[in-house]
């Protein structure tokens, strides 16, 4: 004979589970694609807008964190650290941008994981607003991102990074190595 009450507290345990895995997804999509909004307009220099969209995606974020403590195994989820790196990405260009440096984020709580592979990816952002820097004459800003990149990468190498982050390093060290071409190129065409 089946224990019904424990099929029906097993069920009720379930609905919640699946209800809170749709729920987790369906939002670390919107702050996904509000943190490559806040990335897109940090290129161009719509400040404003990219703190708005940083603003929705935190506030986001602090809902499901909170939520999260009933279903802690969906912290997990590939869509939620997906949009917590690409948050942590856009945050810290953020940084880069208005400050001029790269300090802990205190918004939200974020993982090892996801602070390395943002800072990784901040590398790409900032490789592509040198481009544009470039374009405008802004070499003295450019070489500032330069640098800012150097000192990530210089940070990264003591890690041993395996696995994902090794790849996303690689990536970093490509992008650095983008960096000083381009500000090659610059000085060699000044001449």
């Amino acid at each position: 004979m089946i224990n019904k009450i424990m099929l029906q507290k097993l069920s009720k345990e379930y609905k919640n589970h699946v209800s809170m895995f749709y729920l987790v997804n369906q939002q670390s999509n919107v702050a996904l694609h509000k943190s490559k909004q806040a990335i897109f307009s940090l290129q161009r220099d719509q400040i404003s807008e990219a703190e708005k969209s940083l603003k929705e995606v935190e506030q986001i974020f602090i809902k499901l964190q909170g939520s999260l403590t009933k279903s802690p195994q969906l912290l997990y989820a590939g869509a939620y650290k997906a949009a917590l790196e690409e948050y942590a990405e856009a945050k810290l260009f953020w940084q880069a941008i208005k400050l001029g440096q790269l300090k802990e984020i205190s918004e939200i709580k974020l993982g090892f994981e996801s602070y390395l592979g943002g800072i990784c990816d901040l590398t790409g952002e900032l490789v592509r607003k040198i481009v544009l820097l470039a374009t405008e004459d802004k070499v003295e800003k450019a070489r500032e991102l330069k640098e800012l990149i150097t000192q990530v990468v210089g940070e990264l190498i003591k890690l041993d990074l395996t696995g994902y982050l090794r790849t996303k390093y690689d990536d970093a060290k490509r992008n650095l190595k983008k960096a000083e071409e381009i500000l090659y190129d610059l000085k060699i065409r000044s001449k």
